[in-house]
């Protein structure tokens, strides 16, 4: 029976996220959870994008197929894909639909010969960054945001009007900056509670009003109650950033 095999490392490319999947025999269906990231991955001889989602998104995938992605820190996907963040949100799409297909047809070659897609795609980013930067106020937005600053604080703190940071966001992000703080206490809120924090304390933690907050909020979000996302443990397949074929 295939087993579920899923894998990820830190790239060496900063600020990302290499990762490997299988799917298993049994597997339905895999939730992925909204994360604010956009992935390139190589499944099937093919470059897919993934786009950042605004809640939960189910998929499913033939048993034992297998998925290599590159997972951009908030931010800095739109950089290497040289495409504004809100075109991808909850979409899928093809890397030909992006960039030229010829230069598609020829990376698509490139990959199918490599036996390390992720090092490729590592590369592939790579270059794309030599070329372009990322906006050097990103990161100091993302930690404004997810700190629990108001939109007021964090756009006064990078010298910006808030229409100006909510254009930045969309840009950026995918969605306003209201939106990237629910998904990011979200992501915060469910780190804790997998480490077996309290509810109740996860909640004061990261920045909801009480627990019923926190409940309500990871079930708009994720579409189901957070005791499914704990226990039994989450499966790897809805840890997994191999967000595509929807």
């Amino acid at each position: 029976m295939l087993r579920n095999m899923y894998r990820e490392r830190p790239s060496t490319l900063p600020g990302a996220v290499l990762w490997t999947r299988t799917v298993p025999a049994d597997e339905t269906e895999h939730r992925v959870l909204p994360d604010g990231c956009l992935d390139l991955i190589w499944h099937n001889g093919r470059l897919l994008v993934a786009g950042p989602d605004t809640t939960a998104q189910l998929g499913s995938s033939t048993p034992g197929a297998t998925y290599t992605g590159l997972r951009f820190a908030p931010g800095i996907g739109p950089t290497v894909l040289g495409v504004p963040a809100h075109e991808l949100r909850d979409r899928r799409v093809p890397l030909a639909d992006l960039w030229p297909s010829a230069r598609v047809r020829r990376l698509t070659e490139r990959a199918a010969e490599t036996p390390r897609p992720g090092h490729f795609l590592e590369n592939l980013a790579r270059d794309q960054l030599r070329d372009t930067t990322p906006e050097p106020s990103t990161r100091a937005l993302v930690a404004s945001i997810a700190s629990g600053d108001s939109v007021t604080t964090t756009a006064n703190a990078l010298g910006l009007s808030t229409r100006q940071l909510h254009r930045r966001c969309l840009h950026a992000f995918g969605y306003g900056p209201k939106t990237l703080a629910r998904i990011l206490r979200m992501t915060r809120a469910l780190t804790l509670a997998r480490s077996g924090t309290p509810f109740a304390q996860v909640a004061a933690e990261s920045g909801y009003a009480d627990q019923a907050h926190l409940s309500r909020e990871v079930r708009a979000l994720a579409g189901i109650p957070l005791t499914q996302l704990i226990t039994p443990p989450l499966r790897p397949a809805e840890r997994s950033r191999d967000r595509h074929n929807r």
